[in-house]
């Protein structure tokens, strides 16, 4: 291995990580793009630096229709043993959730579109929002969702969502929230059902209104998570 990695753990071909790959390249980070649901086999934890878990519309007891989900669930757990920076989001915040003893649980309390998510008290001073508003602006597209572990700590909650985000020690951390999309992914994740697609429109005029705010807000999340990952 040769520099800083990041591995980013891809769970659908229509989840890529977006801004979450385009960003850690511009700064000189070795970027690496894992694919169990291709086959690809997962990495060893405890060779990696830092990892994100990108999201996808199965859910975290879909093992008898996604195979790889157990192993993904597996390495996560692996993960947080060995102390490997971790970030998951969407359905990675839910597996992360699950493995740690979390429930997750489908469709419930599901939001889609650009919203706003608070952080809480320990929000505010945890070192993965440093230099964020403790109301900001994010893109939200999920059915199901988790609740904070045990020995967890509530980071963020949404009006209709309040598991938006925790801590779980020192080196891992779950959202529910996605802040890595772009307007592209925006609107093919609109089409995927006849009820979104009507609303594809809405969807990206929101997006594009709010661009600056959710750029703001989703860059700092990820170049605070490359600090703790000392990649930058």
């Amino acid at each position: 291995m040769t520099g800083p990695v990041l591995t980013i753990i891809q769970n659908d071909p229509a989840v890529p990580a977006g801004t979450y790959d385009d960003r850690p390249r511009e700064l000189g980070i070795d970027v690496r793009t894992v694919t169990p649901y291709t086959g690809a086999p997962l990495p060893s934890p405890n060779e990696l630096r830092a990892v994100i878990v990108l999201g996808g519309p199965m859910g975290v007891h879909d093992d008898a229709h996604h195979p790889f989900i157990g192993p993904v669930k597996r390495f996560i757990r692996s993960c947080v043993t060995e102390g490997t920076p971790f970030l998951g989001i969407c359905l990675g915040g839910q597996l992360l959730s699950h493995v740690l003893g979390g429930v997750v649980t489908p469709a419930a309390r599901g939001e889609k579109g650009t919203t706003t998510v608070t952080l809480t008290d320990e929000g505010v001073a945890d070192p993965l929002f440093r230099g964020i508003s403790r109301t900001f602006t994010t893109f939200q597209w999920h059915n199901d969702s988790f609740t904070v572990p045990p020995r967890a700590v509530h980071l963020a909650g949404s009006h209709a969502c309040k598991g938006q985000a925790f801590r779980y020690g020192g080196t891992a951390w779950g959202l529910q929230f996605h802040p890595e999309v772009t307007a592209d992914m925006v609107r093919e994740w609109s089409i995927w059902t006849p009820e979104t697609a009507s609303r594809t429109e809405q969807f990206l005029a929101d997006f594009r209104n709010a661009r600056t705010a959710y750029r703001d807000a989703s860059l700092k999340i990820l170049d605070n998570f490359l600090r703790i990952a000392d990649l930058i």
